[in-house]
């Protein structure tokens, strides 16, 4: 064997010595898994010369696209002892059985198993009985373990799984790994009008082709990388949202009717709710603030002070009522194990955590005003998943629906009824595009996200992680450790293509959402638009629908 396969005939030997010392009669010991062609039929061809030694056929997962959509998919191995104890009666997992690991693979493991098939032979007193190879495709006959062949009482076949069918667009979500590609990110692209997840790329990622056939250093790299590559940061990691929670903020001020398109408020620059206490930034401080501010221009130019004001006259409570019914830091139900829930805080939240850390000093415990205004910006304890941000954005467009993003495309979701009004979203609308198409001085945000021809709404997001004065003193923001720069987001959506779609762009310490994450979504939406026009001309000419 060891000159036949390249196996160690020490290891061999140690194991079988290992087997007999446990007393374990007729244990199956694995000489190599997952052999070629080649190497089954050099076995079988000197297998008068190996008594004992059969080829068992396993069911084994082909990941033909790579490491592509892998953290999606998940991976399959073994069922451990302690695992298989914990296992309800009704189940027939059995020691050696593959498993479903994260991802797809875990979500629909009842769904890709199948049933095992059953067999009743005539046995020999020697070993346990064997499917052997005989040299055609899908043909075995049953032996012993010396190669007596037995006679079959009754064989009932097993039942394959059932497939599944997703649907991510794959050439999308290969163009959004490889733009993720040297970063830390994510990248959510979904069909606003039924939640379908046409990409969900995540990086760094990890190739389930490693669980297959890689090795032991490999497996390990990917579950224990320090980068957490088995995470995806798209929906099982939560950031703060920064100024992207705007957008919430904006369409729960005009519906609950404390501003209008035409209120205003005076950006110097500073916001403070007393005239001596606690100043507030607006990141264009350095030029002034932005003068007078509605809430279309609030929302192309991302200024802060309006916002500061807008979350003031909201109040926590109103601020969490519709991050909730937007889907800001709540799960979105997709079909994936393992979602974050989020936090968007509410006084009821803050009681609560501060009751645990602060048990004897009550007046912790209470909800203060500077919290709302960290709040209306997206900040403070507020920390979303850039897929719920998606889910954000897919209301935005698709006339104020939720919807639930999903991978199951046999499992179509219907979004629920409008929860938004017309003119509020057309008011968003608006300030949404001018943060796009705005490319005069003053400029939108999210000006490098336009696509000539194209209607893109955006918002960009600038999220802190650490307080400014971790990072002040650097006079080039180049400088700053890349473990202290912010964190860049963008959303964006595309409402009059078909499909319309929301998409959200998270670059972790990224700095800026205009600069990192904003062109990213343009190449994301520019790729769907020119592929999916292309594959539409190449089906209508081919005749199919």
């Amino acid at each position: 064997l060891e000159a036949l396969l390249g196996v160690s005939s020490e290891a061999l030997l140690n194991e079988m010595a290992l087997a007999k010392k446990e007393r374990v009669p007729f244990r199956h010991i694995f000489v190599k898994r997952n052999i070629t062609r080649a190497e089954l039929t050099l076995v079988e061809e000197y297998s008068p010369a190996l008594p004992g030694v059969f080829t068992v056929v396993r069911p084994q997962r082909r990941y033909v696209h790579g490491s592509t959509a892998g953290q999606i998919l998940g991976y399959l191995n073994e069922i451990g002892e302690d695992e298989l104890k914990r296992q309800s009666p009704d189940t027939d997992y059995k020691m050696g059985d593959l498993i479903g690991r994260r991802g797809l693979e875990a979500q629909y493991e009842a769904l890709l198993r199948g049933t095992d098939g059953q067999l009743c032979v005539s046995r020999y007193a020697y070993g346990a009985p064997q499917l052997q190879y005989d040299g055609q495709d899908d043909a075995y006959t049953v032996v012993d373990e010396v190669g007596r062949e037995l006679e079959t009482k009754f064989r009932v076949e097993p039942i394959p799984g059932k497939p599944l069918y997703v649907t991510l667009d794959i050439g999308l979500q290969q163009k959004a790994e490889r733009l993720l590609d040297g970063t830390v990110g994510a990248i959510v692209v979904v069909n606003a009008r039924n939640g379908e997840v046409l990409a969900l790329a995540s990086s760094p990622g990890y190739d389930p082709s490693v669980f297959v056939n890689g090795t032991p250093d490999e497996r390990a790299a990917a579950l224990f990388g320090e980068a957490k590559p088995m995470r995806h940061r798209a929906f099982q990691e939560v950031y703060p949202p920064g100024s992207v929670f705007k957008v919430m903020l904006a369409i729960a001020a005009l519906e609950e009717g404390v501003i209008d398109e035409h209120t205003t408020f005076h950006c110097n620059g500073l916001f403070r709710l007393s005239p001596n206490g606690h100043a507030w930034r607006c990141w264009r401080i350095d030029y002034g603030g932005h003068g007078d501010v509605s809430v279309v221009d609030a929302l192309a130019f991302s200024c802060d002070v309006f916002f500061y004001n807008v979350g003031r006259l909201l109040g926590v409570d109103s601020m969490k009522k519709w991050a909730q019914q937007l889907g800001l830091g709540e799960t979105t139900g997709i079909d994936l194990p393992g979602e974050a829930h989020g936090i968007v805080p509410s006084r009821e939240w803050k009681e609560q955590v501060a009751r645990k850390l602060h048990p004897d000093d009550p007046s912790e415990w209470q909800w203060y005003p500077g919290e709302t205004i960290n709040l209306s910006i997206g900040q403070g304890s507020t920390a979303t998943t850039p897929l719920q941000n998606a889910v954000l954005m897919a209301a935005v467009i698709n006339g104020g629906r939720r919807i639930r993003p999903h991978l199951d495309l046999e499992s179509p979701e219907e979004p629920g009824e409008p929860f938004i009004s017309a003119r509020t979203l057309e008011i968003v609308h608006r300030g949404m595009r001018k943060c796009v198409e705005k490319q005069d001085y003053p400029r939108g945000t999210g000006r490098l996200a336009f696509i000539p021809g194209t209607t893109v709404l955006g918002k960009t997001g600038t999220a802190q992680v650490v307080g400014r004065e971790h990072y002040e003193d650097y006079e080039d923001e180049e400088d700053i450790p890349e473990e202290l720069r912010d964190h860049a987001l963008f959303v964006a959506g595309v409402p009059d293509r078909e499909p319309p779609i929301a998409v959200s762009v998270l670059i972790e310490h990224g700095l800026h959402g205009s600069d990192a994450a904003a062109p990213v979504a343009k190449e994301i939406i520019e790729y769907f638009y020119r592929n999916r026009a292309g594959a539409t001309a190449l089906a209508s000419r081919a005749g199919q629908p």
